[in-house]
């Protein structure tokens, strides 16, 4: 893969796009936990992304809610991608897959394949039943290309929050309620189911990469299946909120450095305007500092985000900003998708 420049394009703004897990090909022992895997892991599907504009790649995890190709797995797995392909374990299918909606607060995405019937389907189990000391595994693709990944290890806490930070920009969002999990859960095992000893689904791995970044020792995180069930249901009704967006992110079209530094006024930096994009045919260019969308501040790329976020494509924004000459500008685009 090409080296990418020190910062990366954020298309629709993402607060971070999906990164390439490291590929290791040791696979943690499970061999209490053999049943309970074996009950689940015919449902989990390894998922590849690409972001065309960076000639990037990505690997996470997901699993099947329903026979026709229902995914569940975590938005920062498919952010950004242009193109989703989902290899389902049990059958050996790959699929297309299309992003149906996502919760990037709750770091929750729903996807579905394309052209699925007859999928094996993942058991689920209850989170608010969940005890400390409990065995579990996390199954994922922490070896793209290879077979499942399996992270064994016990419950150490519940409850937690965490503080997931962009390291592009830092920006950050804080996730809580999160399952703990003593288990060397890496990059590419996001997104994957966290399994307990009967053989359900507990919990939604939130693995580490270069923006979910943990502690180190083995530990995992993981979204409790019962909430992360309540954003499924909330995407799959297709009722979007101030949190769960319906279908893809919206495209403004901008590149935006990290943390901002070294703008003179308040709000967000851009540092590039993609060619053809909604930001470059409003005016925006290079080195503008974009302040305000339909009036509201832009303080950080995260409140850009969550803006972007409330918005479809089609929709048309009133954009303010300071130009590189300090003249303020305003201009109206018209988000893609």
């Amino acid at each position: 893969m090409p080296r990418l420049p020190l910062y990366r394009l954020l298309i629709a703004l993402a607060a971070v796009m999906t990164l390439v897990a490291p590929i290791r090909p040791a696979i943690a022992s499970a061999a209490p936990l053999d049943t309970a895997i074996a009950s689940v892991e015919p449902a989990v599907v390894q998922i590849d992304t690409t972001i065309d504009y960076q000639h990037a790649i990505g690997a996470g995890t997901g699993f099947l809610l329903n026979p026709n190709g229902e995914v569940l797995t975590n938005f920062h797995v498919v952010q950004g991608a242009d193109t989703v392909t989902a290899h389902n374990v049990g059958t050996g299918q790959s699929f297309g897959a299309d992003l149906i909606g996502y919760d990037r607060t709750h770091d929750i995405a729903l996807l579905q394949l394309r052209g699925a019937s007859g999928l094996p389907v993942a058991p689920l189990g209850n989170s608010a039943a969940v005890a400390i000391g409990e065995p579990a595994v996390a199954i994922g693709n922490a070896n793209p290309g290879g077979p499942p990944t399996r992270e064994a290890g016990t419950i150490t806490q519940l409850g937690r929050t965490i503080e997931a930070k962009d390291a592009l920009t830092n920006s950050s969002d804080e996730l809580t309620g999160l399952i703990e999990v003593a288990a060397g859960v890496r990059a590419g095992d996001s997104g994957g189911p966290l399994v307990n000893g009967a053989g359900q689904v507990i919990g939604v791995t939130t693995a580490a990469t270069v923006s979910y970044r943990f502690e180190p020792g083995g530990k995992g995180f993981a979204i409790p299946i019962n909430q992360a069930l309540g954003i499924a249901d909330q995407i799959r009704s297709r009722a979007p909120s101030d949190t769960v967006h319906i279908g893809p992110p919206t495209l403004l079209g901008v590149g935006v450095a990290a943390g901002d530094q070294g703008a003179q006024v308040p709000g967000v930096v851009i540092r590039e305007a993609l060619r053809g994009g909604p930001a470059q045919a409003a005016g925006l260019v290079d080195g503008d500092v974009l302040t305000t969308i339909d009036g509201a501040p832009l303080d950080s790329a995260t409140a850009l985000t969550q803006i972007l976020d409330r918005h479809y494509p089609g929709d048309v924004i009133d954009l303010t900003w300071v130009d590189r000459s300090g003249q303020q500008r305003s201009g109206k685009a018209t988000l893609g998708s």
